[in-house]
């Protein structure tokens, strides 16, 4: 802290460079001051010369006439002139013309006012020049030269020259103040800030109107609102409306709306009156759609004020409006207007970006153009933001060709809105042209180019320019490295994901958001140990990072622990989203865990998620997949607003439970609301046509999509119709369509008539099918067991081993067959012969007692046509009565009580002897069971299945 005999507080002053507002403060420049550094009064310009108000031409031909015989301060009023006109030029002449006339000691005055002409003309590099050359430094030139520090934004310097004042005892001027404690709120330097508060509260002047106005704003932006608040109470001059307008910006810049309007409010009732400064700050509070009618109510002021007109005041509305969303007022503003400037125009064509109205923002676009403004940096990324939004190529590609007429291509903003805007047109190639022709690039433009090629597909692509950024050694951000783990994850590449986690761990960029990043990414590559180990080092653990884990689980068949994982999640308090909802009712469906997918569809409720969109779409899927089809049809009857997804979901659903004729109801239902289907949903109707037998209607639907809605059947349609007519014992015409078809027939396609071919004993056309399957996907373990069991039907043992050695050789195996049922909220889970469950004994027991009492009483006898193993009778026997489902039922018999429905889940098709099984088990034992098989659901009752024994 310094003493108060070092600093002097002249009552004039040569110059200060403070805001407009406070010009009221300025004295008259006919006053006489003492120059310390001289020891000589020096006059300053006389009334007369002061009063002259003509232009710079004009005065610089006055001195012309007066050659060397101008007085001082004709020069110093021309320098002050050539300062506030920015002439640098004449300035400079002005200069040379000094050095040449005046002896050094009067120079150094007028090099003070050289100093004040080059800050305000921003030469910074000329004004320093200047001063370090002057023998002695007046006040006046150091305050000037911390006011061009702090006017051309290099507040930093501006506090150094103020601390080398100090140091050497040259004394302040008041009027330094203001400009010093605005380097101080750029820097938020508080320190500094109150160590000049101190010396002026000290010296006494802390009170003084314009000192307390710059205080407030100080303290203002180094975020010490409590302080910059107790100043404005403790003011005596309540009657000020800058000291009113400051406070008011001050808490309006920091986001407070409700204080900003509080003040107002009070400013309204017993302040003084409002100016064009106030009603910008209070109208800036006003942001969202709650503060809408208190902006109306600020507006409605307005108009009866005399700033009703003022271009500062309406362009403030126009932005206000915008951020309520009142765009319709907003517009009839600037029709209002006389004097709209280019900020308005872009204020309300940014309001309609933001308020997501592209096409209205484009269109506003070319209105500005034809009333005659020139788009600048903010109107032309507005644009071609709303460009990429409506993915309006042509659009776009307009912009960036008037970009690069006028001159903007080399505008970093520009540059990176329309790397943005391409990438979003999927138009990549163009993405990267507009990239590589950037003069400037920074952070910004590498993380939107790589996240651009990361969303589209191009992998890659993204990683080389991954590689760039780090051979440049730039710094990485957490958008950077988002995009380029969800390029690893589609890529599968472990080793790549481990060096950039490598290099995360390195550089300290370890947060929760990277980490939620490689819990995905990890689940992705199906790497589940680092899944885990990565989740469980989370120490804050939020909604996304369980979201993360739920679905790594759930994609690597790993359900049971992404319905534990969720019962986690709820225990400690948090909520789910609709992500995680979403991925675990997918789950829930794939365990066709019915009791914990109505659990979640409990909490759904309880939390208040609409049944809406892909929630609901979800939630018909799970109880579906649950075998509960009367539940999914109560949710999507209760859809308010039902649309193609909607439509689809139940669509799907009929067909799983072999309600085809329901299905088909369903579609007609959906196009008579003037709902157009898509590939998706046809192909649930082929599905649902294929496993109810509607052949016909199976052909009519396909030739509706080609002919009226002239969309292109995709391989899995063709599939379906194979299907179709396999089933229907058509399988030469099955064939005769396969040959005729218009794209060359897939796997799929060929392993459909394969199996119609073994359904129906066609041994020829299944040779056909065999050879196409071994030659297309030689490596594919399900083709081969396919083939292998056709060849086994056949007795050809030799060419089932070659194809079995094939498998082995490739490391290729058979998916065991797999069931499992849902007990008292948990999953139970059994393979065929499985010995591994704590109640094994009691199974086998129950399941051999189940067995003897379907051969005793309807003649049951094991049917091992189908076990294609080249080993005796007996142990063919044996292999049937250990299929994973007979364990299953056997299990849900013995834990269940009497009449309960069995719902049991296969992941391979069921053989048909364990088909008559359940059949005779429903009838004997009066349980209803409800299989899903890999191909569809069986509900089995009083001795009938739902599928009429065709599957």
């Amino acid at each position: 802290m310094y003493s108060a005999s070092a600093i002097s507080f002249p009552t004039f002053r040569l110059h200060c460079s403070i805001p407009t507002e406070l010009s009221s403060c300025r004295p008259k420049l006919s006053r006489i001051r003492t120059n310390p550094s001289l020891g000589k009064p020096v006059q300053v310009p006389s009334p007369k010369l002061a009063s002259f108000d003509g232009g710079l031409n004009e005065a610089f031909q006055r001195l012309d006439v007066s050659g060397n015989n101008s007085p001082i301060e004709a020069y110093a009023y021309v320098l002050e002139l050539c300062g506030k006109s920015r002439a640098l030029s004449q300035g400079r002449q002005l200069h040379c013309r000094l050095f040449k006339t005046f002896p050094a000691f009067e120079f150094d005055f007028l090099a003070g006012k050289l100093v004040f002409m080059y800050g305000k003309c921003a030469s910074l590099d000329d004004a320093a020049k200047v001063f370090d050359e002057m023998r002695d430094r007046t006040a006046f030139a150091w305050n000037a030269l911390i006011g061009a520090y702090v006017s051309n934004g290099e507040p930093a310097s501006a506090l150094s020259i103020y601390r080398n004042m100090r140091v050497e005892g040259v004394p302040l001027d008041l009027y330094s103040f203001p400009v010093l404690l605005k380097a101080c709120g750029k820097l938020r330097d508080i320190r500094t800030g109150s160590e000049l508060h101190c010396m002026l509260v000290k010296l006494g002047f802390n009170s003084t109107g314009f000192i307390v106005n710059a205080l407030v704003s100080m303290y203002a932006k180094t975020d010490d609102l409590s302080a910059a608040r107790r100043l404005f109470d403790a003011s005596q001059e309540k009657g000020d409306a800058v000291l009113w307008n400051s406070i008011l910006s001050s808490y309006s810049t920091s986001g407070k709306s409700l204080e900003t309007l509080q003040l107002f409010r009070e400013m309204q009732m017993t302040g003084p009156a409002s100016n064009s400064y106030t009603i910008v700050s209070a109208l800036t509070a006003c942001e969202g759609f709650s503060y809408a009618k208190l902006g109306k109510e600020i507006h409605a002021a307005v108009l009866k004020s005399t700033h009703s007109f003022e271009v500062y005041v309406c362009n403030a509305l126009i932005a206000m409006y915008a951020r309520c969303g009142k765009m319709l007022e907003a517009g009839k503003i600037l029709r209002l207007m006389n004097n709209a400037d280019v900020v308005t125009w872009n204020s309300l064509i940014k309001g309609y970006v933001q308020n997501l109205m592209y096409k209205e923002a484009l269109q506003f676009f070319c209105d500005m153009i034809a009333a005659g403004h020139k788009p600048d940096e903010v109107s032309l990324t507005s644009v071609i933001a709303a460009s990429g939004r409506l993915s309006n190529l042509l659009a776009g590609m307009e912009l960036h060709a008037y970009v690069i007429k006028h001159g903007w291509d080399s505008n970093l903003l520009v540059g990176n809105t329309l790397i943005d805007m391409y990438s979003k047109c999927n138009l990549t190639c163009y993405m990267g042209r507009a990239f590589l022709m950037m003069h400037e690039k920074d952070l910004i433009s590498w993380t939107t180019v790589i996240a651009g090629y990361a969303l589209n597909d191009c992998h890659v692509e993204a990683l080389e320019l991954f590689r760039d950024v780090a051979k440049k050694r730039m710094e990485i951000d957490e958008m950077m490295l988002g995009s380029i783990l969800r390029a690893c994850s589609v890529l599968k590449s472990m080793l790549i994901v481990k060096e950039i986690h490598c290099h995360i761990l390195r550089k300290g960029l370890l947060d929760t958001v990277i980490q939620n990043e490689l819990v995905d990414v990890y689940g992705k590559c199906r790497n589940m140990g680092y899944a885990t180990r990565v989740f469980e080092s989370i120490k804050g653990k939020d909604v996304v990072s369980w979201t993360s884990m739920i679905s790594s689980s759930a994609l690597n068949g790993n359900e049971n622990e992404a319905v534990e994982l969720f019962r986690r999640m709820a225990e400690t308090g948090l909520s789910a989203d609709s992500v995680a909802l979403l991925c675990i009712l997918s789950a829930a469906a794939s365990l066709s865990a019915l009791k914990k997918g109505r659990e979640i569809h409990g909490y759904l409720l309880r939390k208040g998620f609409c049944l809406e969109g892909s929630i609901a779409v979800a939630v018909v899927d799970m109880y579906a997949c649950c075998g509960d089809l009367q539940s999914a049809k109560a949710v999507f009857d209760r859809i308010e607003r039902k649309g193609l997804l909607q439509y689809t979901s139940m669509i799907n659903a009929y067909g799983m439970h072999g309600c085809g004729k329901a299905s088909v109801e369903l579609f007609d239902k959906m196009r008579h609301e003037n709902v157009s289907p898509d590939h998706i949903s046809f192909l649930a109707l082929l599905y649902a046509c294929s496993h109810a037998g509607l052949l016909d209607e199976g052909r009519r639907f396909l030739k509706i999509m080609e002919l009226e809605y002239k969309l292109e059947p995709w391989p899995e349609h063709y599939v379906c119709l194979v299907d179709m007519l396999g089933r229907a014992n058509c399988v030469v015409e099955a064939f005769e369509f396969v040959k005729m078809m218009k794209t060359e027939p897939t796997t799929e396609v060929w392993c459909a008539l394969l199996s119609a071919c073994r359904s129906h004993s066609e041994k020829e056309i299944g040779e056909i099918a065999a050879q196409r399957l071994l030659e297309l996907e030689p490596k594919n373990p399900g083709n081969l067991v396919l083939v292998s069991n056709v060849f086994a039907e056949q007795g050809r043992w030799n060419d089932v081993e070659k194809v079995r050695a094939k498998m082995k050789a490739s490391g290729m195996e058979k998916q065991p067959g797999c069931s499992w049922i849902e007990m008292d909220g948990k999953v139970h889970k059994f393979t065929a012969r499985d010995k591994s469950h704590p109640e094994t004994k009691e199974i086998y027991e129950k399941l051999s007692e189940v067995t003897r009492k379907l051969e005793r009483e309807s003649g049951y006898l094991a049917d091992t046509k189908f076990i294609l193993h080249n080993v005796d009778e007996g142990e063919k026997v044996q292999m049937l009565h250990g299929h994973s489902e007979r364990l299953a039922i056997a299990y849900g018999l013995l834990r269940t009580p009497d009449r309960a429905c069995l719902r049991i889940t296969k992941n391979l098709r069921v053989c048909r002897d364990c088909h008559t099984f359940c059949k005779l088990v429903s009838k004997l034992f009066r349980r209803d069971i409800v299989m899903r098989d890999a191909n569809r659901f069986h509900h089995f009752e009083s001795g009938l299945c739902s599928c009429g024994d065709s599957w």
